[in-house]
C-alpha cells in the first residue's frame, strides 16, 4: 500500500488537522505523509492564532513527498491563502494522483470561520473539479469528525476499495468514534471491536453469526443490536463483507486457482464458493479476476 499524503494545517490538540490525520490513518493500517499549510495556536476550546506557511514552503513539502514516495491518494484540508491554493492545484495537475479527497475545512466545530471568503470561493471554483470526493459532515457533532471521516476514506481507497465502498466503511468507523465519544453505558463499543477482531481472526473457518456470538458470550440478538446501532449492518453482512474483501485480494494478487482459494476460505466446494461470490459481487470469481 502506498502512503497517503495529507495537505492541511497543524492542530496541537491532535483533535483535527495533520495530527488527527496521522492518528486515524495509522489506526486503520495506512501510512501517512504530510505537507503542512498552517500552524495554529489552539486549545480544545478553539483557535487563538494562525500562522500560514509561505506557499514556497508548502510547494517544497509536496514536491519532496510526491517525487520520493508517489502517493496515489491525496487528502486536502485547511488551505487559507490563494497562494497556497495555487501550489496545491499545480501539484495535482502535475502529479495526477489517483484519488483526491477534499475535507471541507471552512468552519470550526464551534462555528468560527477558518478560511477567508475569497479563498473559499476559489476553492469551490478551482479545486472542486480536481477532487474525487468532496466531504461535508456536520462538524458540530464532534471536534474533528469530518476530518477523521475523510482520513478513513483515504485509507480504504488506498487499500483498493471503490469510492462507494470506502465511504461506507468510513461511515462505520465514524459511527464507532461517535459511540466512543458519547460515553454510552454498557459494553456496546467494546463488544463491537471484539466482534471485528474475532472476524479478522476466524473468517476463514467460520461465517456463522452464532459462532461469533458464542465466542463473545452474548446472544446473537444482542450482537445484532450492537452492530446495527454502530454500523447500520447485521453481523452476517459484516462477516460476508470482510470475507469478500479478503477473497478479492486473493483473486487480484495471487496465482492460486479458484478451487484453491475456495478451500482456503473454508468453502465445501468451488461451486459453493462461486455462488457466494456471485451473489455478493454480481460476477463470478473468474470474471472478477479477468476484469
Amino acid at each position: 500500500m502506498k502512503p497517503i499524503l495529507t495537505i492541511t494545517g497543524s492542530d496541537p490538540t491532535s483533535g483535527s488537522g495533520m495530527q488527527a490525520d496521522i492518528k486515524t490513518i495509522s489506526e486503520l493500517g495506512g501510512y501517512a505523509v504530510t505537507a503542512v499549510t498552517s500552524v495554529t495556536v489552539q486549545t480544545t476550546l478553539g483557535i487563538q492564532e494562525f500562522f500560514d506557511l509561505p506557499a514556497k514552503m508548502v510547494e517544497g513539502q509536496i514536491e519532496a513527498v510526491m517525487n520520493d514516495l508517489q502517493p496515489d491518494v491525496v487528502k486536502i484540508g485547511l488551505i487559507r491563502t490563494c497562494e497556497v491554493l495555487d501550489v496545491v492545484i499545480d501539484a495535482l495537475n502535475r502529479y495526477r494522483p489517483r484519488y483526491v479527497i477534499y475535507d471541507s475545512v471552512l468552519q470550526s466545530s464551534r462555528g468560527d470561520s477558518l478560511v477567508p471568503d475569497a479563498v473559499a470561493d476559489d476553492i469551490q471554483r478551482r479545486l472542486f473539479p480536481l477532487c474525487t470526493i468532496i466531504l461535508s459532515l456536520d462538524a458540530t457533532q464532534m471536534h474533528g469528525l469530518a476530518n477523521r471521516y475523510a482520513s478513513a476514506v483515504a485509507v480504504f481507497l488506498s487499500k483498493g476499495e471503490t469510492p462507494e465502498q470506502a465511504q461506507a466503511d468510513a461511515k462505520t468507523y465514524i459511527n464507532t468514534q461517535i459511540v466512543r465519544a458519547s460515553d454510552l453505558q454498557g459494553r456496546s463499543s467494546e463488544l463491537y471491536h471484539e466482534f471485528l477482531s474475532a472476524v479478522d481472526e476466524h473468517h476463514r473457518v467460520a461465517s456463522d453469526v452464532h459462532f461469533y456470538a458464542d465466542l463473545l458470550n452474548v446472544s446473537s440478538r444482542y450482537l445484532a443490536q450492537v452492530t446495527r446501532r454502530i454500523s447500520g449492518k447485521a453481523p452476517k453482512n459484516i462477516i460476508d463483507e470482510y470475507l469478500i474483501r479478503e477473497i478479492e485480494l486473493q483473486l487480484k494478487t495471487t496465482d492460486s486457482t479458484i478451487q484453491e482459494i475456495a478451500y482456503r476460505f473454508g468453502f465445501s466446494s468451488q461451486a459453493h464458493f462461486t455462488k457466494f461470490f456471485k451473489k455478493n459481487k454480481g460476477v463470478s470469481p473468474t470474471q472478477f479476476r479477468r476484469q
